[in-house]
């Protein structure tokens, strides 16, 4: 298939809805503490069942506005991780993302492509001019994604996340629609 005739696909990757049938990917990715501790938080424990539920209500579950939470899988079909865009503001032109990529699939170049997808969907289909991501200090590796993908960093939280019986800082990254088509006017 042309990778060109669907917004949603790239070299590497496409984002999709989530299906009930990933609820197994999740599950284990759900095991690894300290993917999530660099992703979000770590949650208290879930069943199966309990997983199996939210990969069914998921996937029936319309985007609220424009914040959505998608699937990322590879040609092939195999669930690489998870992408989302929230804290959509239509009056302003602003939005967040978060990216988070099962471990055994690092470092393969899958979130800068879903990025860059998720990018390209929200400033040239719904006329954002700007986003933001949120990074862990502790997390260098999103630290280095964000710059790789041009992000700029505008901000400090000072200790604004506690995880590992301590405080850290969170940063602020940004980046514009411009600076987005300029990026990727050089890529291509």
């Amino acid at each position: 298939m042309d990778t060109q005739a669907n917004i949603w696909t790239g070299l590497k990757v496409r984002l999709r809805s989530v299906i009930p049938s990933d609820w197994k990917e999740f599950h284990e990715n759900d095991q690894d503490s300290e993917c999530a501790r660099l992703c979000d938080a770590i949650y208290f424990p879930r069943s199966e069942d309990g997983t199996k539920d939210w990969a069914e209500r998921t996937s029936t579950k319309a985007p609220e506005g424009d914040n959505v939470f998608l699937a990322i899988e590879t040609h092939d079909g195999t669930l690489v991780g998870s992408i989302t865009a929230n804290s959509c503001d239509t009056r302003n032109g602003t939005f967040k993302y978060g990216v988070a990529i099962f471990r055994k699939h690092w470092r393969k170049g899958y979130a800068s492509e879903a990025i860059r997808v998720l990018l390209r969907y929200y400033f040239e289909e719904l006329r954002y001019c700007k986003v933001n991501a949120y990074v862990y200090a502790f997390n260098e590796g999103s630290r280095v994604l964000q710059e790789h993908l041009g992000f700029v960093q505008e901000g400090v939280l000072r200790e604004m996340i506690f995880t590992k019986g301590k405080h850290y800082d969170e940063y602020v990254y940004g980046l514009t629609k411009d600076e987005f088509e300029q990026l990727n006017s050089v890529m291509n």
